[in-house]
């Protein structure tokens, strides 16, 4: 009970200053904001500690094992080899977020530095959650917190984004608060019994189709994928890195909490599953080439890696004797991926403030390290990730295709990656910039990504294993990247040469694809008044 407590007083410290932020004036408040990351320090020394949590190397079988591992503290909170990385994670990638938000001073920025904070406490409860409630209360409030982020910038482009989110994200939780419903009603309130109980109960179907939809889209997979860029070209881009870094994850962590994973063999579900994820991995390239904002690009690109994870859900609802491994591998993609993406994301504001002065050359090392982490180029943290992943399905010889196909997805980042790249060269701030409070946390995420998840691999989570340095091994994480680079080059190229009508040069994909429909269905039914429309916005810059 003590250690429930600590964990609960670790969600509280930050809500309380938030309350307290969003009840005082901008001006008294500053100075209290800019502490606000401190508030996040007992959550992330209580992961680094592992109160009451297991190292991952009890984790029976199956991923419902994985998921309630036998780390898991009393009634209250869950830490296992799933919520404790994913919270660690979360702690950093928040507090970078508010520091570059303190830093930047923009009206505005109390107000966002508290919703900032409710968001991580909502997104850290889901997380921890213990049981199918607390699970219900995390997804809503950071439902409520990522809404009123988004209508922050009060144009019409932010709040046709938000709309659209909002009515996603409500889908969503109907889905959740129908799906906890029935697990409640079969005899599961704690998340440690729901794979075992809805296995063997006449919920199951509608449990698992109620699931795929609720998580599904918060982790932000085709087809219902198009609320993230759509938003992340309208919010402030702290939030867009907390985003694509952090709050997708609790899609990914409520798909392995309430799926019967390693319980029961779904072939049917798993294999519909692994087919949306792929093709929504692949299919990103085409909108996250075809436009001309850097932080859509961005969120592109976090489409297709959580296509990547999704996949690994899939195969194991198709398979449960995979499960425990596909679990734990899709959990340490999870870190990498939230530590280098929300980075990368960053990164923009970073390389905006310091990329036309003495830190240039530092501000590009750290993004392209950032960068070939994303896209899993050897020794990097995706190439650790990318490893387990592939190593968790190879004793599926029926999942050959799988394999022949996850590492393009690879490729489609390298490509996106590239395309963002060309839309930042001509985003820079006149002036030299010295080194700041901002620079500094980010370059955190940039040592710290890839060494947390390397570290994750071989210590947390001993049941994976890390690549060996072999040729082979380094040549199956090089070639994706080489073929997207050479593809980029090829493009470049013909671009160059006048082989490209100019026309479809400057044709472009509206932000949000699929769901830019929703939008504009949703303007419609509201009689939205004049302005931009859905997914537009004035210029590369956005407050902080």
């Amino acid at each position: 009970m003590t250690t429930d407590l600590l964990w609960l007083g670790a969600l509280a410290l930050p809500a309380a200053l938030a309350v307290v932020l969003l009840r005082r004036s901008d001006g008294p408040a500053r100075s209290t904001a800019a502490a606000a990351p401190v508030t996040l320090l007992p959550l992330a020394v209580l992961a680094v500690l592992g109160t009451g949590a297991g190292t991952g190397s009890g984790v029976p079988a199956g991923a419902a094992g994985a998921a309630g591992a036998t780390g898991a503290t009393g009634g209250l909170v869950l830490v296992d080899a799933v919520s404790r990385p994913l919270v660690l994670v979360a702690t950093v990638l928040y507090a970078a977020a508010l520091v570059v938000t303190a830093r930047a001073g923009s009206p505005g920025a109390v107000r966002l530095t508290a919703l900032l904070l409710l968001c991580c406490t909502g997104n850290a409860l889901a997380l921890l959650a213990a049981d199918v409630l607390a699970l219900v209360a995390g997804c809503l409030l950071t439902t409520v917190a990522v809404a009123l982020m988004a209508r922050l910038p009060g144009t019409a482009a932010a709040r046709s984004a938000a709309r659209v989110h909002l009515a996603l994200a409500l889908v969503a939780d109907v889905a959740l608060l129908a799906a906890a419903a029935l697990v409640v009603g079969a005899g599961a309130r704690r998340l440690a019994d729901v794979p075992a109980v809805v296995a063997d109960s006449p919920v199951l179907v509608p449990v698992v189709a109620l699931t795929l939809v609720a998580f599904g889209i918060r982790a932000a997979t085709f087809p219902l994928h198009g609320w993230l860029p759509l938003l992340e070209s309208t919010v402030a881009i702290p939030v867009g890195a907390v985003l694509s870094g952090s709050v997708v994850k609790i899609g990914l962590v409520g798909l392995l909490r309430l799926l019967p994973l390693g319980e029961v063999a779904l072939p049917g579900w798993g294999t519909a599953v692994v087919v949306l994820a792929l093709v929504g991995g692949l299919l990103a390239l085409v909108p996250g080439v075809l436009n001309d904002d850097a932080e859509v690009s961005l969120a592109y690109s976090t489409v297709g890696q959580m296509g990547f994870i999704t996949v690994l859900v899939g195969v194991a609802l198709a398979i449960p004797e995979l499960a425990q491994a596909c679990a734990l591998s899709a959990v340490v993609y999870a870190v990498h991926h939230g530590m280098a993406k929300g980075g990368l994301v960053l990164s923009v504001q970073i390389w905006q403030r310091h990329g036309g002065g003495p830190l240039r050359g530092l501000v590009l090392a750290g993004a392209a390290v950032l960068a070939l982490a994303v896209v899993g180029a050897p020794l990097g943290s995706g190439a650790v990730a990318k490893y387990a992943a592939k190593r968790a399905i190879a004793d599926g010889p029926e999942l050959t295709v799988i394999t022949v196909a996850l590492p393009f997805v690879a490729t489609v980042s390298t490509l996106i990656l590239v395309r963002t790249a060309t839309i930042l060269r001509r985003h820079v701030r006149p002036g030299p910039v010295g080194a700041d409070v901002g620079l500094v946390s980010w370059a955190v995420l940039c040592l710290g990504g890839t060494a947390a998840t390397w570290y994750l691999a071989a210590r947390w989570v001993p049941v994976l294993s890390v690549p060996a340095l072999d040729t082979v091994t380094l040549w199956q994480a090089t070639w994706p990247v080489l073929l997207g680079l050479a593809v980029a080059a090829l493009g470049a190229g013909a671009v160059r040469a006048g082989l490209v009508p100019r026309r479809l040069q400057s044709f472009t994909v509206p932000r949000g694809d699929l769901v830019a429909l929703l939008g504009r269905a949703l303007d419609a039914a509201s009689g939205a008044r004049g302005g931009a429309p859905a997914g537009t916005r004035g210029g590369p810059d956005r407050p902080g």
